[in-house]
C-alpha cells in the first residue's frame, strides 16, 4: 500500500480510504449495504491487513447507524485507524438540523464523537456547501474544534471551484485552520472535476479524496451493453448515482475496462481503480464492499500498474469534450498556463 501526504499537511494516508456508507445499511443506504458490527469488524480488519490506515463516514449515513457501527467495531484498535467524518446534511426535523451554521457543525461533532466512542475526528469534512450561512460563522466553528482537540484536520465535499476558492480565501483572511482536502466524485464515467477542482486542487494544496471511483459499481464489469441490471446490484434497487448521460460512451468504457483487465487476470473494477490513482493531485480513493469479496478484490488494485498504452487508452475513450472556456485557453494561452492550467489542457493540445 502507498501512502499520500493529504494535501499540503503532514498527515500520511492510505491510497484507498475504506467507506461505511453500507455499515448499517437503513433508510435511503440500504442499496450500499446493511453490514452489521460483525460484518464492519471483519472488513476494517480487510482494509487494515492490506494496509490502508483510513476509513470515511458521515453523520448522515443511516442517520447516525454507520458511525455508531465503528464506534462499536474498533473497539481498542481506534490508534490504528484515522477517521474521517462529515457534517452538513439533514439530521433531525427542527430549523437547525441542517447546514453549517456553528450551532449545527459543533452539535454535529460532539454527536458524531459520542456516537463513534472517540475524543477526536481526524479528519472533519464539510459534505456540502452551504450558500446561506457566512463562511466567517463556518470556518470559526471548525477552527474552534481544531483548537479544542476536537478535531485534527478539515476538509470539505462536493464544492465547486468557486465555493472552493471562496472556503480556503476565509479561511487566509481569518486566520482559521485551512481545509486540507476536498472529497468529490471522480472516475472514468465522469471527469468533470478536471475542468475546476482538480486545477484548483493543485493551486490551493488540497488533497483530493475520490468518492464512488467505480460510478456506483457501473465500472464494476457487472453492467454490459444490451444488458439489464443484474439483480441485486444498486441499479437494480433503484440507486440512481451517479447519473448517466452518455450511455453508448460509458459502454465503450467498460468493454476496454474488461479487454484490460482480462490481459492481466483482474477485474474491471481494479482496472477502473487503478487509473483514478494515477491521475492528478488524487490522494485516496473510497471503496468498499456489500460483500467481503467485493472489498477484497478493491483492495487488490493498490497493487495494479498500468502501461503507458493503457493508460492512454483509458484516456481517450472517456475523454469529455473541452469545454469554454478551457478551449480558448488552449488556443490563445497555452505560453503562460500554470501547472493547474496544464492538468487539464494538456490533454487536448
Amino acid at each position: 500500500m502507498e501512502y499520500r501526504q493529504l494535501g499540503s499537511s503532514g498527515l500520511r494516508i492510505s491510497t484507498l480510504t475504506l467507506g461505511t456508507m453500507g455499515f448499517g445499511g437503513t433508510g435511503w443506504a440500504t442499496p450500499v449495504g446493511n453490514i452489521d458490527v460483525a460484518g464492519a469488524r471483519r472488513q476494517l480488519d480487510l482494509a487494515k491487513d492490506a494496509g490502508v490506515n483510513i476509513l470515511d463516514t458521515a453523520d448522515v449515513y443511516s442517520a447516525g447507524l454507520s458511525e455508531s457501527i465503528i464506534g462499536e467495531a474498533l473497539a481498542g484498535d481506534r490508534d490504528d485507524w484515522l477517521i474521517a467524518t462529515k457534517v452538513r446534511m439533514t439530521m433531525g426535523e427542527g430549523p437547525n438540523d441542517a447546514g453549517a451554521s456553528r450551532h449545527h457543525i459543533i452539535r454535529g461533532a460532539e454527536d458524531s464523537l459520542r456516537r463513534l466512542k472517540t475524543d477526536h475526528i481526524d479528519l472533519y469534512q464539510l459534505h456540502e456547501w452551504d450558500g446561506r450561512t457566512p463562511l466567517e460563522e463556518t470556518w470559526a466553528a471548525l477552527d474552534h474544534l481544531v483548537q479544542s482537540g476536537k478535531v485534527r484536520y478539515t476538509g470539505i465535499s462536493n464544492y465547486t471551484g468557486w465555493q472552493t476558492m471562496k472556503a480556503v480565501a476565509a479561511t487566509e483572511k481569518h486566520g482559521f485552520a485551512k481545509p486540507v482536502s476536498t472529497q468529490v466524485y471522480y472516475s472514468l464515467q465522469a471527469r468533470d472535476i478536471e475542468n475546476e477542482i482538480i486545477p484548483v486542487s493543485i493551486d490551493q494544496g488540497l488533497g483530493i479524496l475520490v468518492w464512488s471511483p467505480l460510478a456506483g459499481g457501473l465500472l464494476s464489469g457487472k453492467y454490459r451493453r444490451g444488458q439489464d441490471a443484474p439483480e441485486g446490484s444498486r441499479r437494480f434497487l433503484g440507486w440512481t448515482e451517479p447519473p448517466v448521460y452518455d450511455e453508448e460512451k460509458l459502454y465503450d468504457t467498460i468493454d476496454l475496462l474488461v479487454e484490460i483487465g482480462d490481459g492481466h487476470g483482474v477485474s474491471a473494477a481494479q482496472v477502473a481503480l487503478a487509473w483514478t490513482l494515477g491521475r492528478p493531485q488524487i490522494t485516496s480513493l473510497i471503496i468498499a464492499g456489500r460483500t467481503e469479496e467485493q472489498l477484497a478484490d478493491n483492495l487488490a488494485a493498490a497493487n495494479l500498474e498500468l502501461t503507458a498504452d493503457e493508460r492512454a487508452a483509458l484516456d481517450k475513450v472517456s475523454l469529455p469534450e473541452l469545454r469554454y472556456p478551457y478551449w480558448h485557453q488552449r488556443n490563445t494561452a497555452t505560453d503562460r498556463l500554470s501547472p493547474a492550467d496544464w492538468s487539464l489542457i494538456s490533454q487536448y493540445v
